[in-house]
């Protein structure tokens, strides 16, 4: 298979940064369509920057309109589970609450686990039958986020 580990954009900031962002998920989207088309298996991993659904956030009534939750960020994430990506945490854990890979440092938010989930493994969907686990290692500290993990068969 081929691995991608990538640093999404954080659309943080001037207005322009948004649009840079989105802009960014698109041509990443086009790229890896590519290659499954060309028959390749794909994991993608990385700081999406970016909650999927309200359970990959502490706080998504008062984020609502904070970047990394904006309805067309989320829209995105929409687009590739509707291209056949699997999101492997959701995938194997879809109603599991309170497991985050990013929290603020400035207000000690890890100490009080309000996070966010925006660290992700996407796997192409010929790849289905290899998921075995994943893991967020929230006990890791040392940055903003912690490790994530894949195993697959």
């Amino acid at each position: 298979f081929v691995l991608i580990n990538c640093y999404f954009p954080n659309g943080g900031g001037p207005k322009e940064r948004l649009i840079f962002k989105l802009e960014f998920y698109e041509a990443f989207l086009k790229f890896i369509e590519k290659l499954k088309k060309q028959g390749k298996k794909v994991v993608f991993t990385g700081d999406v920057n970016v909650a999927h659904t309200e359970i990959d956030l502490a706080r998504p009534k008062e984020n609502i309109k904070s970047v990394g939750f904006l309805p067309e960020e989320r829209a995105w994430i929409d687009k590739v589970l509707s291209k056949g990506w699997i999101d492997v945490f959701r995938y194997l854990y879809p109603n599991k609450k309170d497991s985050y890979t990013y929290w603020d440092m400035k207000s000690r938010a890890r100490d009080r686990n309000v996070g966010w989930r925006i660290d992700y493994f996407f796997v192409s969907g010929d790849l289905e039958k290899s998921i075995k686990k994943t893991k967020i290692h929230s006990d890791v500290s040392g940055s903003d986020h912690c490790p994530i993990e894949l195993e697959l068969n």
